[in-house]
């Protein structure tokens, strides 16, 4: 069985290209669809405290039968957890209920920019980060602008800032920022929200030249980037699918077709007035 590549952080970790993704499930489905995707060969899980299921993810990872040192685990604080003080009550919370020491990646899950703290929680992550009960921390849903405040005002470059990306929302600005700055970008909802960018005529024309599924070929779009992306899904023959993206490559022609799917400027989430 062959495993995701491994792509080094800014701080010299590695973090697997392709994780599994574990929300809207439950504890009880999270840690079922865990042992499908482990088994599957993904060694990278992505909760979060907003998704209510890190219990179930840190079940799922014990009853794999894989050593907890060959998972990547990433989970995310919400604005509940914004601040110093919550910050650290925040990631206990997670620690207790995954079941674990640390965490390889913890992220601010959103900015939420109007509230103004998200410097000070960053503060407090770079704290966590230097205790080692958060090997690598980073963000989510952060633009530039947001990025340039954090940039500013702190010492430590995140590792990564996740993002919703898909053929349909590109963030190309967005990445080429990050690139420049030494972050890496994670693409959360990387086969769209819902399946319509799934059954769109292109895909299906690429997914026949190639003998793939058009999920396959939509994270190979991620996976030739260099982003890393988290698919998520609760059927197993489904989760076996989206792993299996390393032995095909689109070409020039492929990703100038998938290019006219791009839905603009202003599809997908704006972070300066959403999160929570």
């Amino acid at each position: 069985m062959s495993l995701s590549p491994l792509i080094e952080l800014n701080d010299g970790s590695k973090i697997p290209q392709l994780g599994f993704g574990t929300w809207p499930l439950n504890d009880e489905e999270v840690a079922d669809a865990v042992v499908s995707a482990v088994e599957a060969g993904y060694r990278h899980i992505d909760t979060a405290v907003k998704y209510g299921n890190e219990a179930g993810v840190g079940e799922g990872i014990r009853r794999s039968g894989i050593d907890r040192s060959e998972i990547y685990v990433t989970t995310k604080l919400d604005g509940e957890f914004q601040g110093q003080e919550r910050a650290v009550e925040g990631l206990e919370g997670s620690l207790e209920r995954l079941g674990m020491d640390s965490v390889d990646l913890l992220l601010i899950h959103w900015p939420l920019p109007r509230r103004g703290e998200f410097v000070s929680t960053w503060k407090t992550f770079e704290m966590l980060q230097a205790t080692g009960k958060a090997r690598s921390i980073g963000v989510s849903n952060f633009k530039p602008t947001h990025l340039d405040i954090l940039l500013s005002e702190t010492t430590v470059v995140p590792a990564v800032n996740q993002l919703q990306i898909n053929p349909a929302i590109p963030r190309t600005f967005e990445r080429s920022y990050n690139a420049r700055q030494g972050i890496q970008a994670v693409a959360y909802s990387p086969l769209g929200a819902s399946s319509e960018l799934l059954h769109a005529p292109v895909l299906a024309r690429i997914s026949e030249k190639h003998g793939k599924t058009p999920g396959q070929v939509v994270l190979r779009w991620h996976v030739q980037q260099g982003l890393v992306a988290i698919p998520k899904s609760a059927h197993p023959q489904r989760i076996r699918e989206n792993f299996e993206v390393f032995d095909f490559e689109l070409d020039d022609r492929d990703f100038e077709a998938i290019a006219t799917l791009d839905a603009g400027p202003d599809a997908g989430v704006d972070s300066d007035i959403q999160g929570h």
